[in-house]
């Protein structure tokens, strides 16, 4: 197993320790999970960057890496809902955009092919994460505060833009 694998893998296994974190009162925990979900989603950026660099890109890791930052957001973006830092409704769009896009892959991975990450993926990521990084750092409810609102607004159109955009350019998956 290559590094950038392992590094999809270990940002899967700090999942249940933010959430835990999270869950907790003290206010160390509350920094130690802002630590935690930023060195997990530093290992998204580092496990991309090294598959890149060195050739090490596998099916494996194909697979792994957009199920490893589907679990960090969605579970986080989960944990903000009870700490009424986003509203319900918003996760459900992610979601619901989530689970398409995976019942997308499933379709191809059952036809032999595998459906990498696209651009418009990688940024509705990225933003996610430093949308969740923000709240998790301010702890202000998401629509309560200018900036707030703007990244609300951004988080739910790039993240329904870049699923439109898998299945116009995987519609040949659907149509075979």
């Amino acid at each position: 197993m290559n590094w950038p694998n392992r590094l999809s893998i270990i940002r899967v296994l700090c999942i249940p320790v933010l959430i835990l974190l999270l869950s907790l009162e003290p206010v160390w925990c509350h920094w130690a999970a802002v630590l935690v979900f930023s060195f997990a989603s530093f290992t998204d950026y580092l496990d991309g960057h090294l598959a890149r660099k060195h050739q090490w890109i596998t099916v494996f890791g194909k697979f792994i890496d957009p199920v490893a930052d589907k679990l960090l957001v969605l579970s986080t973006f989960i944990q903000l809902i009870g700490m009424n830092l986003v509203p319900s409704w918003m996760v459900v769009l992610i979601l619901a955009r989530e689970l398409s896009v995976d019942g997308l892959r499933l379709i191809a991975i059952s036809k032999g092919q595998v459906i990498a990450a696209g651009h418009l993926g990688k940024i509705k990521t990225a933003s996610q994460m430093f949308f969740l990084l923000m709240l998790l750092i301010l702890r202000m409810p998401a629509f309560s505060f200018p900036i707030g609102i703007i990244f609300s607004l951004w988080i739910i159109v790039i993240t329904l833009w870049s699923g439109v955009d898998y299945f116009i350019r995987n519609r040949r998956i659907l149509s075979e």
